[in-house]
């Protein structure tokens, strides 16, 4: 089988090399992939968004199956376009993706159908926005409408940074067209899970729970980034709430978007919040989290293109989806002044016994050397049958890789370890 893969970061990384575990798989092809992924894929420098070149090297080079993963090409239809075009694909159709393409449909979808979420207010105003603001309770969350690679979200500690926040996006432009409109919602307490799961638009598999590590600084500091590590299992993620979560939220946010007649066929990712009040809903995603996939992916045991082969066609309730007991821990080493300004083009040195547990974030290849070439440059991944061996085990491997300006969190799987071993 020839697979396409749209999209170039280390999330479509981990999904290449579970991909390549099925024996039919003959060729992946990444667009555009990047340095690392290029000693998995055959990497074509098409844009993740240029969906008529994509759909044309589709079909003239007669893929068999295509995963679009990130969520750009997802909310503009490539799924759409591939599927009309004759090629079986995995993930959601434009008028699913907009679940995340834009935070005030998911808002006032949960809302309508009773899905537990934070009080919110919708803005397209910047005046009623900051007017709104000086008698909000404090902190509030202050939300881009639109995508914003993961970055459009300020928890405002006072009124001065959330005056500051809803200037951005609306005066400035911060996020373009993504902040022309703006939630802000209630501010929610409690420990943070991330759940990807599998939906066929009839049943939900959910994959092991996770932790992301969103902040640049340790001790969750600093501004959003786009992920600085992640663990699965999550602790805090127990078999009560896991069921309850099923039966309230996940479960019903299928079946919402069925009766809203925008059935979703992929991975849905559920960002959740554990507060005192039940779990409630921070955020939808269309698709795999990056870097949660580089820690969940690794303890897939059922194939994974079998599992999507049946997502896809609507069969997955007949699919085994079988995730192993041990834990895995991400690590993700950027480039230091991300998510703000960095430089790039440094050589990656990357010992080759380590390969198969690096995924390839922010890479281009050059004269057969790796060179940095984004923010978040790589995912070191260990996997063990504890967490605090998959933490150790990750941060030692970590140690053997360096480039030029590394930076890279210390404390990822702090949190988690402190809650178990209390």
């Amino acid at each position: 089988m020839k697979i396409l893969v749209v999209g170039g970061g280390g999330r479509e990384h981990a999904i290449i090399r579970k991909l390549k575990e099925n024996a039919s798989v003959t060729t992946v092809y990444a667009l555009p992939g990047n340095g690392g992924i290029a000693s998995d894929a055959v990497c074509i420098p098409i844009g993740a968004c240029e969906i008529d070149r994509i759909v044309e090297f589709a079909v003239t080079s007669k893929i068999d199956f295509a995963v679009v993963s990130p969520d750009d090409p997802l909310v503009l239809g490539c799924v759409d376009r591939l599927e009309d075009a004759g090629i079986p694909c995995f993930g959601p159709r434009a008028n699913a993706a907009v679940i995340e393409g834009s935070k005030i449909f998911a808002k006032d979808l949960m809302k309508k159908y009773g899905i537990p979420t934070a009080a919110y207010e919708v803005f397209d105003s910047m005046e009623q926005a900051l007017a709104y603001v000086e008698t909000a309770p404090l902190p509030t969350v202050i939300k881009a409408d639109g995508l914003a690679l993961g970055k459009g979200v300020t928890v405002a500690m006072t009124r001065e940074e959330a005056r500051g926040a809803v200037r951005e996006a609306m005066q400035d432009k911060k996020f373009g067209s993504s902040g022309e409109r703006i939630v802000i919602e209630e501010f929610l307490e409690g420990p943070e899970v991330s759940v990807l799961a599998f939906t066929d638009g009839k049943t939900v598999k959910p994959m092991v729970s996770s932790m992301d590590h969103k902040r640049i600084g340790e001790n969750d500091s600093g501004p959003n980034t786009g992920g600085m590590g992640a663990i699965a299992p999550n602790p805090f993620y127990t078999p009560e709430i896991a069921e309850r979560c099923l039966r309230e939220i996940f479960l019903p946010t299928v079946a919402a978007m069925n009766a809203e007649g925008r059935p979703f066929r992929g991975c849905l990712y559920f960002g959740l919040m554990l507060t005192p009040n039940g779990p409630k809903v921070i955020e939808y995603n269309c698709r795999f989290g990056d870097p949660e996939t580089q820690a969940v992916l690794p303890l897939l045991e059922s194939d994974l293109l079998t599992v999507m082969q049946a997502t896809s066609a609507g069969t997955l309730a007949d699919t085994e989806v079988r995730f192993s007991t041990g834990a895995s821990c991400c690590v993700v080493m950027a480039s230091k002044g991300y998510p703000r300004s960095y430089e790039k083009g440094f050589e990656i040195h990357l010992p080759t016994a380590l390969t198969d547990s690096v995924f390839v974030s922010g890479a281009t290849l050059r004269d057969g050397k790796l060179l940095t070439g984004g923010g978040r440059v790589l995912g070191v991944t260990a996997v063990e049958d504890t967490l605090r061996k998959a933490v150790l085990t990750a941060y030692r491997k970590l140690s053997e890789i360096s480039f030029q300006n590394a930076y890279y969190r210390k404390d990822i799987g702090k949190k988690a370890l402190t809650y178990t071993e209390v």
